[in-house]
């Protein structure tokens, strides 16, 4: 019987048991527990990214056909020589105000926290591919990141799912398809890439970034996994220029 179901024993002593009272003590709380966790993974979807249509690439942006993990639905690409382009504009993180966002009931202050974390992380990684600078110029680019939407990993669940038989058969599933974890949190944004001297715009896309499945240290606070889909997401751009 699969480890999410809940199993009920029954008993062979005594002339005449109370059926009631054998099936009160032989539910388990583990059981209990993964009878939950089954139904909840039964619809963990997760966030879905949108066209935001307060973000200025939005009338660009296209469906990506080429990406089969949903991280990049949405994108914009002209033709692009990277090598070129030595130095680096990078803009001030922007918390997205329009009523399409995706924070659900994130906090004012969960937001802030992770775009100063967001704008400490793409500084750092992209600083070791460009030189960063504040000057346009014809060999500088310009990238403005507009943080969209976020989801908290679930208090407990999360880290549960790991230990859980049924939940860890799931992650492991998750893994290999490269989608989301149960219960674990995501961050969602979108990322603008302009020609510094011309303003002219290169590349856009909107990303949604996770742990991998797997990643049990992502599953603990709030946040983490959301911080841990940054730093994804930033090793992605700074590949995007090789």
């Amino acid at each position: 019987m699969p480890p999410c179901c809940t199993t009920l024993r029954t008993g062979s002593t005594g002339a005449n048991p109370d059926p009631e009272s054998q099936m009160n003590r032989s539910i388990k709380p583990n059981h209990l527990l993964n009878a939950a966790l089954c139904v909840a993974l039964a619809g963990c979807a997760g966030v879905q990214p949108a066209r935001y249509s307060g973000i200025e690439s939005s009338p660009y942006l296209r469906g990506d056909p080429q990406d089969k993990s949903g991280r990049v639905p949405y994108r914009y690409a002209l033709p692009a020589d990277w090598h070129p382009y030595r130095k680096l504009i990078l803009d001030p993180v922007a918390i997205y105000r329009g009523t399409d966002h995706q924070f659900g009931n994130l906090t004012d202050q969960d937001k802030s926290t992770l775009a100063t974390y967001m704008g400490d992380t793409f500084a750092k990684k992209l600083g070791k591919r460009f030189e960063l600078t504040s000057t346009p110029g014809p060999d500088t680019l310009r990238v403005k990141l507009t943080l969209t939407g976020a989801v908290t990993t679930t208090t407990f669940a999360g880290a549960f799912a790991h230990f859980d038989l049924a939940g860890n058969v799931y992650n492991g599933v998750q893994a290999i398809r490269g989608r989301e974890g149960a219960f674990t949190g995501s961050v969602i944004y979108a990322v603008e890439i302009r020609d510094a001297s011309t303003n002219r715009l290169i590349n856009a896309y909107v990303t949604k970034q996770y742990p991998n499945a797997m990643n049990i240290g992502a599953s603990f606070g709030a946040l983490s996994a959301a911080r841990t889909g940054i730093d994804k997401g930033a090793d992605a751009l700074v590949a995007q220029f090789d």
